[in-house]
This record gives structure tokens, sequence and C-alpha cells, in this order.
């Protein structure tokens, strides 16, 4: 394999060809800067570097034995060796992390955030995008290296440009993927003097209108399509749960259609009834909330390869039941109906349940969201190891990055985290993470100490 040298270090000729571009005959201030997407100078990240982390015991997710004593070889953002203390060996001048008191983890996966706050008046361009990069930190500095983020929140595509800086190191977060503007049904014909707005989700009003806007979405970068085939639920006079249809069947099928064969995926933001049944028909690839699953649905989601994103945390929290009293008259309520859908779904055979917060900045505030494991457990029923895998292998998996990141493997990215306690005894310990890592770079750390 070809190398080249950098800054006294070896990099492969795939390593060197997605390395910044520097400076040439740099004449301003400092050593040799790099240079970004818009033509302006930064300075470049250290040269990759041998680390290693002793850990006191490591989770195997995919198996789900905790292992005792192991040695974790990083070499620049990867991981090149893993194993037994005395079975691996520890590089020369390697830098060491001493996390030997320890539990380690691969880095979490968030399902469904919103890194931009919901777009409200008054708040200008540069006050939202400097909101939403103090989300995705946050997020990070609890332990999520990857999310999926299910819509920009009226903030057009400026998740795109968020995600990008992320990649290219100006910004620290989460590794994302992204699904801009989000798609909605416009019952009624447009209207000249109301026009749509751009930067909120993209209104269709037919089969060509969908395919059309799923195109224009991806064409601007979008990871996935965000879609919403139900609306909002209220209650029969007897009590009986019951939801609006937005897009006809044919226009669901169109816009997961269009996303698939451009080689996209579609989420599915849906609550119940015959929108959900929609949604399945259509083989949205990933079920959000489903607060009206029946077991009918579920084995169609299994025998389909379907994900089920509960987002539980959100939608069990107070605001829902003083939304009911005030519809109801507390006569009914929607949390006891969706946690038996969530507990019953959690509970089939063969159905993939992701790990997903739905954390906005409204009632989740974004670094809080490992609460989802605890609810995962306590109300869908998930064993502590099945809701850790949720977060880690099962969400790798349904973004398409399960050779990349969800397991401490050889080549997958060092995307490490550390707790103090045993997250399988006590789930809770992921609410406090001691110890974050992304791609190899050291982001937190309260209990390793550094040889």
């Amino acid at each position: 394999m070809r190398t080249k040298l950098i800054i006294g270090t070896l990099v492969s000729a795939a390593a060197w060809a997605q390395t910044p571009k520097m400076a040439q005959n740099w004449r301003g201030a400092g050593g040799t800067p790099c240079i970004g997407s818009d033509g302006g100078v930064y300075q470049c990240p250290p040269a990759p570097r041998i680390e290693v982390i002793r850990a006191g015991h490591l989770l195997d997710t995919q198996t789900g034995r905790m292992l005792a004593k192991q040695v974790i070889v990083i070499s620049g953002d990867r991981i090149a060796e893993t194993g037994a203390e005395g079975a691996v060996k520890v590089p020369a001048g390697a830098q060491v992390i001493d996390l030997s008191r320890t539990t380690v983890l691969p880095g979490l996966i968030d399902a469904h955030t919103h890194m931009f706050d919901t777009r409200r008046p008054g708040i200008t361009t540069e006050e939202a995008m400097l909101i939403a990069v103090s989300n995705v930190k946050a997020d990070l500095q609890a332990g999520f290296t990857a999310a999926r983020d299910m819509s920009s929140h009226g903030n057009g595509y400026g998740d795109i440009a968020i995600r990008n800086e992320i990649d290219a190191g100006r910004i620290d977060g989460p590794r994302y993927q992204v699904s801009t503007l989000g798609i909605v049904w416009g019952a009624k014909p447009a209207d000249p003097a109301y026009p749509d707005n751009p930067l909120a989700s993209t209104v269709v009003r037919s089969v060509e209108d969908a395919r059309k806007a799923v195109r224009e979405q991806i064409a601007h970068g979008a990871d996935w399509i965000k879609l919403f085939p139900a609306g909002a639920y209220s209650f029969t006079p007897d009590g009986k749960d019951q939801y609006d249809v937005t897009y006809p069947l044919p226009v669901v099928e169109a816009l997961v259609g269009e996303a698939h064969r451009l080689g996209k995926k579609a989420g599915c933001h849906v609550y119940g009834g015959e929108g959900l049944k929609n949604a399945i028909t259509a083989a949205c690839d990933t079920i959000e909330h489903g607060f009206g699953l029946n077991q009918e649905m579920v084995n169609t989601m299994v025998a389909k390869k379907l994900y089920y994103d509960p987002t539980i945390v959100r939608y069990t929290e107070p605001a829902m039941d003083d939304n009911d009293a005030r519809n109801t008259r507390g006569k009914y309520r929607i949390i006891p109906i969706f946690e038996r859908a969530a507990h019953m779904a959690a509970a089939t055979e063969g159905l993939k349940v992701m790990m997903g917060s739905g954390v906005d900045g409204a009632t989740f505030p974004h670094g809080t969201q490992a609460l989802e494991f605890e609810a995962l457990a306590k109300i869908a029923g998930l064993t502590p190891l099945k809701a850790i895998q949720a977060g880690t292998i099962i969400n790798a998996e349904a973004l398409g990055w399960r050779d990349q990141i969800g397991t401490i493997q050889k080549g997958k990215y060092a995307d490490i985290i550390a707790v103090s306690g045993n997250p399988l005894a006590d789930i809770t310990e992921l609410e406090r993470v001691k110890f974050v890592m992304k791609g190899g770079k050291v982001v937190r750390n309260e209990l390793g100490a550094l040889q």
C-alpha cells in the first residue's frame, strides 16, 4: 500500500486523500493552517497518533459479554487492535489512557434528534445556527458519538451545513445522518397569497409533487427523508384513540419508493390508525412513535424488516397528560395506550427496536437523552443489554453504518465511552458518562489518567 509522510507520521494513500488541504506558501500568522470549504483558513487537526485504552471492563455489545482487563489500540481515528491484556502488544511511544476502573462501551447512537430547536418568531438564522451547534456539542459530551437528525424544524438545510462542518472537524459533534426539511401533505391547493415557507417542511399535493420533493431534498444532501403519514390523535366519546390521516396511500408509496430508488431511506413520524398502517404498507424504513401499534401491524413490520423507534420519554412526559386533561377533561389519556403498544412491540420476536430520544430543546434537553435507555428498560420491558444494543448495534444497522460503529472492533471508528459502574446492572449509568472519545479524539475525560 502506498504511503506518504505527514508531519513525521506514515499514513496510507486513502488517509492522505482525506487529510485537510493545507495552505501553500503561507504568509499569515502562526504555523501553516488548513483551508476550509469556504476558502478560509483554520488550525489543522493534529497528525494521526497511536493511543491505547486500558479498560477494566469492556461490554461486547454484539455478544453481551462483559470482558475484563481489555486493551484497545487506536491508530488515528480507527481501532487497530483489541483484546485481553497480555494478548495485545502496546506500541512503543503510545499515549495510554487508563480506564481500568471503568466500564468501556462503544459510543452511543441516538436515532432521533433535532439539532435545531423549533424555529420561533424573532429568532434569526444566526441565532438558530448557534443554538444548534450548542445542542450537538451537548449530545457529544453526553456520549452520543453518532446520531440521526429527524428534520431541521423550520431551519431549511441548516442541518446539512452542520453535518458537513462536523465531518470536516471544525465543529465537535456526533457523526450525523440528516433528513433536512421533511415532507408534509397539503390538503388544499397552493395559495399564491400565502406561499409555502421554504425553510419549513416541503408541502406536497400529489404523487408528482411527492417524487419531486424527495429528489430535491436528496439533491441538497439529505441522507433520510422524513415523512408524516398521520397527524394528531384524539379520543372518541367512548375513549377510543383515533388519528388523523395525512397523505393518501399512493402518495406515501411514491415518497418511500422514490427515496428507495435513489438509495436513501425514509423515517415516518406516525402515531396510529390508517396513517400508521399506510406507512407500514409502503415499507417506511423506520416507524417513529407508533402510539396505536397493534400486533398485526408489528408482525407486518417484522416480515418487512422495518425498524421501530418508539421515542418513549418524549411522549410520556407530564405535558402529554396536560394536553389530554385540556381536551378530555381528564377522562382519557394517551400515555398508557402508548406504553402498552411499546411494550407489546418490544416483546415481539424479530422486531428491531431502536433507541431514539426525540430531543428537541423543548421538553427534552439535549445532553440528557440517555434517559431513553432507562425508559426502554422500564416501560418497553427490554433488558439493559437489549436497550444498549438498541442504541448501538441496532441503530448502526438501521443507519447503514454497522461496519463502522456500534461495537468496539478492529477497523471501526474509535468511538468509545466509559462509565463508572456496570450499565447491565444499572442502566442509569449511561446517564452519567465520564469519558467520551470520537474518532480517536478525546472530547471528555473525567476518569482516565493519561500515561
